[in-house]
């Protein structure tokens, strides 16, 4: 448990930033949580609980949700972001207008940025001056079994070491176990692409494929997200642990997963608009799956399961014959 009780700033009121400001108040850390609605932050002061991204859950008087960023900006050092990659930027410039010397930014969002294929570390240091320490925090963790308080491990990864340990105590509890890392390319990319394996995985299991297929998706899968993470700068190692392998596997199995469930539902008939509004919250998959396919495309890295999906997502196969064409291709040797 951390001894430092200058107040986190948690940035992004969904269901993952509501569960980690949560895990930060049970640590006995004074807790901001900011969203952009004040109709919703509003209703949490109110309720004291998220009703409708984590509802059950009560706050402990150390997490105040509040609606005015730049208010809170003063009294906090280190800050961690949990809004999807879409709004990763511009919540960035928010803090970058307002903030002062000494801020930490961590980053809990899992993607590449849209137009860009930035990853996330990248659009901070556009933002931000290049003195302010970056880390992400990544690894198999729902937001619900966070908040029960089931037992989760979970990457803190940074250049800055010092930072990471800071982070990594201060999340650290007997049920939210936190390592150290200071491979943030890899721990980054393992954390982008597996959502959109898990599509593919959701697509496979939907059209009763089975064990066999969802086993070889998540396995070749792998051999994608290294691919891509190495010719990226990432180290092989990261992505057979919690933010490469691990994540992979509980994103691409558990119903729990949104990127999943979107799968499912494409391979029972759905339309793209249709299994997104099933799901009603963000998938970062969709919009990840062209980025990592276009990423691919520009450094000449072989991802065939993303590129399918992409395919199956631009309406261009069906998802059935998207698994055809990926079981038709020529045999090779097994390589990475």
């Amino acid at each position: 448990m951390a001894s430092d009780t200058t107040p986190v700033l948690v940035a992004g009121a969904g269901s993952w930033g509501t569960a980690l400001a949560i895990v930060l108040t049970r640590n006995h850390q004074p807790t901001y949580l900011w969203g952009r609605n004040r109709e919703t932050m509003a209703a949490l002061k109110r309720d004291r609980t998220n009703k409708r991204y984590l509802p059950g859950y009560g706050f402990q008087d150390l997490l105040e949700p509040v609606d005015d960023l730049a208010a809170v900006l003063s009294g906090v050092n280190d800050i961690v972001i949990t809004v999807p990659c879409q709004g990763l930027r511009s919540v960035l410039e928010l803090i970058a207008r307002a903030s002062h010397a000494g801020i930490r930014i961590c980053m809990a969002c899992k993607g590449l940025e849209a137009g860009t294929q930035l990853l996330n570390h990248e659009v901070a240091g556009e933002v931000l001056d290049e003195e302010v320490p970056t880390a992400v925090l990544s690894g198999p963790s729902f937001a619900v079994e966070v908040a029960k308080g089931l037992p989760t491990a979970v990457t803190v990864a940074s250049s800055d070491a010092t930072f990471a340990s800071d982070l990594a105590r201060r999340f650290h509890s007997e049920s939210f176990r936190t390592y150290t890392n200071d491979d943030i390319i890899g721990v980054e990319v393992g954390g982008a692409v597996k959502n959109v394996l898990a599509i593919a995985a959701g697509i496979a299991d939907g059209l009763g494929f089975g064990a066999n297929t969802r086993t070889a998706l998540i396995t070749r899968g792998l051999a994608e997200i290294i691919r891509l993470g190495v010719a990226l700068g990432g180290k092989r190692e990261t992505f057979m642990g919690l933010a490469g392998l691990g994540d992979l596997v509980l994103t691409a199995t558990q119903d729990q997963s949104r990127n999943r469930r979107f799968g499912l539902a494409l391979a029972k008939g759905a339309t793209v608009e249709q299994a997104l509004a099933q799901i009603g919250q963000v998938v970062e998959g969709v919009r990840a799956a062209y980025e990592v396919d276009t990423l691919a495309q520009k450094l000449a890295i072989e991802m065939p399961i993303t590129h399918q999906v992409v395919r199956v997502l631009g309406g261009e196969k069906t998802p059935r014959e998207a698994v055809q064409a990926l079981l038709a291709r020529d045999p090779k040797a097994e390589t990475l």
